[in-house]
């Protein structure tokens, strides 16, 4: 997880992006944002994700209730409302009821108070509608930075088991050195039922202070038995872009996930790929759960032809466009690599690269996710994330709860890369194979 997913690495990651923006704004880069999507323990939160944060708009209600049925200011409730003097009369006799009942423990004003907000975002019944306290919401937003303090994993939801899932493991952190494997279900943190929790709420678990530790209770397919694991908490610096020359001048470049420093990062790593003599590029997508909007759209721009890149359409049916002006198309073979754990971001670019046929993708099906959520701040600190609209790629195909179908389907073999004393990566070696016949 990150602890991310918020990227989560499960982090829990989540994609927050800008999306009123204008069209000089995209192609300027604008102002940045975050993709919320899957997933940081990497998130990882699957689970992230597109989250659009909406900074401009301050939207604050912060209301005094009376026993009269008025608001503070002595606007009467409105008729539209679900929340009506009636309502706020029942609010006050189950909080009555909790203070003089519940034996458990005492439950403080502010708990109650929160609950309240997270369960009025929970009534939407969509798991990427979310409230968070603005402390939450600080960390949500630093996690774009690519530092945090956690597990070194990505987390997503698996909407299969209601249970978070390890969607990517970050090499030399302790996730990694402890043994945790993608697609691993998290069944217990810390010996509480991890059933039903939110990403965020996973995440916010899974994290912790430096030199602490978390216990976690894992199903993973083939064992019988649950598996536990202890693992040491500690400052993860996640590069977000891994590349190497391989042979035949084959470059591979691999993006963990969407952030503000994904941009440069890539941009980088192409520049030199292309000045070590790369003449075919293979682009490993694989349990990247998503990120910002901005940064994939930039990536985008350095390898797509003229045209669309992605558009948006919320409830009114507005569309948001993001374009690409082909200055800087790839003129290299290039093959993506795709995973059951590639979404969101992943998504955009790898259907972007599906639909202008420019790339062949190798792997298994993505996630699916296929809807974008915006962050919406308000002037106490707090915030909520809701799900505003689809988006679709160049040729109008709307993934969500689908994926995205690879050219060449290659089961990933855990056991050749797991089991072995000489780990095998089967995809990898696909890919590549792949790659050298669009080469010759």
């Amino acid at each position: 997880m990150d602890d991310r997913n918020m990227k989560n690495n499960s982090n829990d990651y989540c994609d927050l992006d800008a999306l009123k923006k204008d069209e000089n704004d995209k192609q300027g880069g604008g102002k940045k944002g975050l993709f919320v999507s899957g997933v940081i323990v990497g998130m990882a939160g699957a689970l992230l994700i597109l989250c659009a944060v909406y900074l401009g708009v301050r939207i604050q209600n912060m209301v005094e209730l009376k026993g009269s049925g008025l608001f503070s200011n002595g606007t009467v409730f409105s008729e539209d409302s679900a929340i009506s003097a009636d309502v706020v009369r029942k609010l006050q006799l189950l909080e009555k009821t909790i203070d003089e009942y519940f034996y458990l423990r005492e439950v403080t004003d502010e708990e109650l108070e929160e609950g309240l907000y997270r369960g009025l975002l929970e009534a939407l019944e969509d798991p990427y509608s979310e409230y968070y306290t603005a402390e939450e919401l600080n960390e949500l937003m630093s996690q774009t930075e690519g530092i945090y303090y956690g597990i070194g994993a990505y987390v997503s939801l698996d909407e299969a088991t209601s249970l978070p899932k390890i969607s990517g493991v970050i090499d030399g952190t302790p996730a990694q050195e402890a043994g945790l494997r993608d697609n691993d279900l998290i069944y217990e943190i810390d010996g509480i039922s991890a059933y039903g929790l939110t990403l965020t709420e996973a995440v916010s678990m899974i994290k912790g202070e430096e030199h602490t530790e978390v216990t976690l209770t894992i199903i993973r397919l083939g064992e019988s038995d649950d598996l536990t694991f202890v693992i040491p908490r500690r400052r993860v610096e996640s590069p977000t872009v891994n590349y190497e020359m391989m042979e035949n001048n084959m470059a591979y470049i691999q993006i963990t996930e969407f952030d503000d420093v994904t941009v440069d990062q890539f941009t980088d790593a192409l520049a030199t790929m292309k000045g070590s003599g790369m003449e075919g590029l293979i682009l490993d997508l694989r349990a990247n759960p998503g990120g910002n909007l901005t940064s994939v759209v930039e990536i985008a721009r350095r390898l797509l032809p003229k045209g669309m890149i992605v558009y948006t359409e919320n409830k009114g049916g507005k569309r948001e466009e993001y374009t690409c002006d082909g200055k800087r198309q790839l003129t290299v073979p290039l093959v993506v690599l795709v995973d059951m754990n590639s979404a969101s971001a992943s998504e955009i670019l790898a259907g972007a690269i599906q639909d202008y046929g420019i790339g062949t993708l190798v792997g298994t099906t993505t996630f699916g996710k296929g809807i974008v959520q915006q962050i919406i701040p308000f002037s106490d600190g707090s915030a909520v994330k809701v799900t505003i609209s689809s988006y679709y790629t160049p040729n109008g195909r709307n993934i969500h709860g689908t994926g995205i179908e690879p050219d060449v389907v290659c089961e990933f073999d855990a056991v050749a890369y797991y089991d072995t004393e000489d780990p095998v990566d089967n995809q990898l070696e696909k890919a590549k194979e792949v790659l050298m016949g669009m080469m010759e």
